[in-house]
């Protein structure tokens, strides 16, 4: 008994391939048609339609998320608008009050200034008359201490004492140089 291997060809004609067999080829038309038409009923009233369903309602929700986020960027734009005019509004309050504070300061500095140049005046007309007064006395001392003195020097030079009234006249006349 002789062996063959199982990668032989079995001995004999070869069928033909089935699409390509005349007698098959009639009925195969008949139900390539048949499922074309139920693939096409079936794709065209269930998958196309959900698709479509589908593909409506994402573009929905796009524009509903668009629609959102307009509104929220309109929402941001007012908020951001609000708070710079709140800011420019604080800067204004903030910049009356410190002229306010700096004219009220300036007013207290003014008033405080015053009173003190009028105290130092009143000083000042206070130390003259007392330098005056000081003076007055200096100088009516010193009438007498010139008088004395010169009554002194001349006895000291010549031996004899002066008369008081010719002393006091020489004094006084060189006084009123």
């Amino acid at each position: 008994m002789a062996t063959k291997s199982h990668t032989e060809a079995p001995s004999g004609a070869k069928p033909a391939f089935p699409p390509f067999a005349k007698e098959t080829f009639a009925s195969q038309l008949v139900w390539l048609a048949i499922t074309f038409v139920a693939l096409y009923l079936l794709i065209s009233r269930i998958a196309v339609p959900r698709i479509g369903g589908i593909i409506d309602e994402r573009a929905k929700r796009i524009e509903g998320d668009f629609a959102a986020a307009q509104r929220m960027k309109d929402e941001s734009e007012a908020a951001l608008a609000a708070y710079e005019k709140s800011l420019a509004d604080a800067r204004d309050r903030a910049h009356a009050i410190g002229t306010e504070v700096r004219d009220k300061l300036n007013a207290e500095a003014e008033v405080n200034r015053k009173a003190t140049e009028a105290k130092l005046n009143a000083d000042l007309a206070e130390a003259e008359k007392q330098i005056a007064a000081t003076k007055s006395a200096a100088m009516a001392n010193v009438r007498g201490i010139a008088v004395d003195a010169a009554a002194a020097i001349v006895e000291r030079l010549t031996g004899t004492a002066p008369p008081a009234p010719a002393v006091a006249a020489a004094v006084d006349d060189a006084l009123k140089r």
